[in-house]
């Protein structure tokens, strides 16, 4: 006897149990999945539910969506992954009924039903708000930058593209006035010949450099990405993360993200009511306390918010030009009177964003265009928000709450 715990022999013929439901924890979150998806009523929401007339019958919308919100739920969030996951995860064995669709079957799946999807995570939101779980009327607003498949060599506005037209030029005079230099004193043909290929290559890069800036001057804000063509630079100098501007309203009482957009402007600025009067409407409040960053003040903005039932808090820019004309008096008034308010939209609205962040890893998003990545998005809030009403309440009370 070795003295360890020993592991079965993998010649030795076994007996399983009978129901691939043993093998499934009473209270795993794959069960969850499972009766909120049963129970969701997805006629009106968009999904493609007519089978082929002819060939191979489709999957069934649910079953497909399933298996996307568990891969969301434990960061599989790739299409390849997933089908690997079906092949050999016992818990989505469970769950799809053994059914196991290739990545390109699961890929289009997301492709053409991101409307339906994103309706889906609202869907969430809504069983949240039956379970009780959004009673509050003080909500934290903010964005962060999510980087886009698009590499930042990859994206051009006018700052960059004369940077990067400045340097191929300096390197094209450079590798001229070497070539010159060898060619006066002693003559390498081996060294000419090098640097002439050279000189070719970027000349070659300064043509399709100036193809692009004729794009980019095309496009409404004069930039352009050549792999995502809605990924922008979030950075007003031409530099920094080039992606996306995730929105989000979350609850000030359990952290859950009430409602969130997708936008390629790397400002705040006019943000504020639009994201605020979503949240009003989901909580269904005749009346919303909403906290935000210094960012978001926009007079406009600020009285969107009041005519809409909505008391913003949120501290005035230090370089405001408003200052000295004594605006907006009524909101610093508010601000003053809520000391923490800024203490609570940090404590608030960060986690969820910081929590996203690491479970998309790197990367961050694995679409493109705009509308792809707001599908991907919700498949993550959803993830969010479904984590944690499972750690909150556990999932037998969810369950029965939904079975309800």
């Amino acid at each position: 006897m070795s003295g360890f715990i020993e592991g079965e022999d993998r010649a030795q013929a076994t007996l399983f149990p009978g129901r691939i439901d043993d093998y499934v924890a009473e209270d795993s979150p794959v069960r969850v999945v499972d009766v909120f998806i049963d129970d969701l009523d997805i006629s009106g929401l968009g999904f493609r539910t007519e089978p082929n007339a002819t060939g191979r019958p489709s999957y069934q919308p649910k079953m497909m969506l399933k298996l996307y919100v568990y891969g969301y739920l434990n960061r599989v969030q790739s299409s390849r992954r997933l089908e690997r996951e079906a092949q050999r995860n016992v818990e989505l064995m469970w769950l799809t009924g053994r059914l196991a669709p290739d990545f390109k079957t699961i890929a289009d799946f997301r492709k053409d039903n991101g409307e339906a999807i994103r309706l889906v995570c609202r869907e969430f939101v809504m069983l949240c708000r039956k379970l009780g779980l959004l009673n509050n009327t003080l909500v934290a607003i903010d964005g962060s930058k999510f980087k886009a498949v698009n590499n930042r060599d990859k994206n051009f506005t006018r700052a960059k593209m004369k940077r990067r037209l400045a340097e191929v030029e300096a390197s094209v005079d450079r590798y001229l006035e070497q070539l010159t230099e060898y060619d006066a004193a002693e003559p390498d043909d081996d060294k000419g010949q090098v640097l002439a290929e050279k000189i070719a290559a970027l000349k070659e890069e300064m043509a399709r450099l100036k193809k692009c800036e004729v794009r980019m001057l095309e496009a409404p804000d004069k930039q352009l990405s050549l792999t995502d063509p809605d990924a922008r630079s979030m950075n007003s100098r031409g530099s920094g993360v080039v992606g996306y501007n995730v929105q989000s309203a979350v609850d000030s009482q359990h952290h859950l993200i009430i409602t969130h957009e997708v936008t390629n402007v790397g400002s705040d600025r006019s943000q504020l009511a639009a994201m605020a009067k979503q949240a009003k409407t989901v909580l269904d409040h005749d009346t919303l306390d909403v906290v935000a960053g210094r960012g978001y003040y926009n007079g406009d903005e600020i009285r969107a918010c009041e005519q809409a039932g909505i008391d913003a808090y949120l501290p005035k820019p230090k370089t405001s030009a408003n200052k000295a004309k004594g605006l907006f008096d009524r909101a610093q008034a508010r601000l003053d009177k809520k000391p923490d308010a800024m203490r609570t939209r940090r404590a608030t609205v960060e986690h969820p964003f910081g929590t996203i962040k690491s479970w998309m890893g790197a990367t961050h998003f694995q679409t493109k265009t705009l509308p792809r990545v707001s599908t991907e998005m919700s498949l993550h809030v959803l993830a969010y928000n479904m984590k944690r009403v499972i750690n909150l309440l556990g999932t037998k009370a969810i369950m029965a709450a939904i079975r309800a």
